[in-house]
This record gives structure tokens, C-alpha cells and sequence, in this order.
């Protein structure tokens, strides 16, 4: 089965990353998760208050740039946050994927 995103290349350029400026140090669960709040918050806030029409006007315009940042933010925190746990993230989703299916079968 092919991997939905190859998280462990993505974890050895994070590694390094923060490795390379010390960051370590900074990464405890308890901040990576106030950071990831804050980044989903900041993605939320483009959203906020916005009709689907307005919505789908913003991914055809500038500002879907600043939405894929947001999104790739988002998932960063979440990648050095598993990380720092210890969890396996593509193990994790494929088990939600799995876990999902059964809960709710196809109609």
C-alpha cells in the first residue's frame, strides 16, 4: 500500500530543521500543541464568518496561497508533534482509516 505522505522523509527534514537552530529544546508537547492550536486558528480565521460562495472565491483568488501556508503549518506542528510523542502518524491515520470503515460502512 503506498504511503499517504511520506512521513518519514518528512520527519528527517523536520529533525533537522530544528535541530539546526536549536529548537529542540522548544518542542515539548505542550508548546507544539499551542503552536498547532494557533496555526488551525489562523486558518480558521480566513474562513470565519464566510459563506461556501465566499469560501470557493477564495480558493480561486490570492488568498489561496495563504490558505496552502496555513494548511502546510498546520501539518508540520502536527508531524514534529507525533514526532516528539513518539506516534507513528502513517500508522495512526491508516488505523483511523481502518477503524473508520467499520464505524461507518458505505452505503
Amino acid at each position: 500500500m503506498a504511503r499517504l505522505i511520506d512521513t518519514a522523509a518528512l520527519e528527517v527534514e523536520l529533525a533537522r530543521f530544528a535541530a539546526e537552530r536549536d529548537w529542540d529544546q522548544f518542542h515539548t508537547p505542550r508548546n507544539l500543541i499551542l503552536a498547532l492550536t494557533g496555526e488551525v486558528g489562523e486558518l480558521a480565521e480566513i474562513f470565519q464568518w464566510k459563506t461556501d460562495a465566499q469560501a470557493e472565491a477564495i480558493m480561486a483568488g490570492e488568498q489561496a496561497e495563504h490558505v496552502r501556508q496555513e494548511i502546510a503549518d498546520v501539518l508540520l506542528y502536527l508531524m514534529r508533534l507525533a514526532m516528539v510523542l513518539g506516534v507513528d502518524l502513517d500508522a495512526a491515520v491508516r488505523d483511523k482509516i481502518a477503524l473508520n470503515a467499520k464505524k461507518y460502512p458505505p452505503l
